[in-house]
């Protein structure tokens, strides 16, 4: 598992293409779990690992200027680039913290958001008892994490699997085992966590590739980027050349699934 100084350092270095390759990824995502936590006029949101705003601009739309909405991350350049995204909307603020322990004031918050997040903490369940105590009495907590992916994807995955240190091959990230591995798993995380009401949905979102070129900007302007960095210089296009390879013989354009998780829970 990467530490919180290797993710910072992974996300800062990505932040200026982060969904801004033309693909259509993090912003789809994160609108559904915004869409199910339902957020009010006046109240007050939280969104963990804001990254590039995908579900902090969502939430400040829907709570208005008579709510508040604050946004953490713990990649620098991240903050630096969505404050000034948001530099016109007073009721948003921006801060650097680590997701897995916010030092946030508790029950503060009326809607607590995490889209893409919880598989990236050292102690996923920590991490998230950690943001339910943020959760206000009546509050609703909500994440987002992957489910069942096109099997295409994970071929073009396994590209990489030979240059990948064991902890990035551990279970709660890859999605397929452990608690990110099934509904029931993730819905344990909050249930234990302290929330009530538990309940999931999901969604799909297609990837559309054109062409091998396009793959390689996606796939480097997100976290994959750390894939890519265990990779040697001279290996990378021998990767490059395989998922062309893949990619043509798909026949190209090639659309591919990825099936999101939604889990929210409420505070008792």
């Amino acid at each position: 598992m990467s530490t919180p100084q290797q993710v910072a350092a992974v996300f800062s270095r990505v932040a200026d293409t982060y969904d801004a390759v033309g693909i259509p990824w993090f912003t789809p995502i994160a609108a559904g779990l915004v869409e199910a936590l339902d957020p009010r006029p006046g109240e007050r949101a939280l969104d963990i690992g804001t990254g590039r705003g995908a579900a902090l601009l969502p939430l400040a739309e829907a709570v208005g200027p008579d709510g508040t909405v604050l946004g953490i991350d713990i990649a620098e350049r991240m903050i630096e680039l969505t404050a000034r995204d948001v530099a016109h909307l007073p009721h948003v603020e921006l801060r650097v913290a680590d997701a897995s322990d916010p030092e946030l004031p508790a029950a503060s918050y009326d809607v607590v958001c995490a889209s893409l997040v919880a598989f990236f903490m050292p102690d996923p369940q920590a991490a998230l008892s950690a943001w339910t105590s943020l959760v206000a009495p009546g509050g609703r907590l909500g994440i987002a994490t992957f489910d069942r992916q096109d099997e295409r994807w994970e071929t073009l995955d396994a590209l990489f699997g030979p240059y990948l240190p064991q902890q990035m091959l551990d279970a709660r990230t890859s999605g397929r085992t452990g608690p990110f591995g099934s509904d029931a798993g993730v819905a344990g995380l909050l249930e234990h966590a302290g929330l009530v009401d538990v309940r999931t949905s999901h969604a799909t979102v297609r990837v559309r590739l054109e062409s091998v070129e396009q793959w390689d900007r996606f796939s480097r302007s997100h976290g994959q980027r750390a894939m890519w960095d265990h990779v040697p210089a001279d290996d990378q296009g021998q990767v490059r050349r395989h998922a062309a390879a893949l990619l043509d013989g798909w026949g190209l354009p090639v659309g591919l699934d990825q099936d999101v998780r939604y889990t929210l829970g409420r505070m008792g």
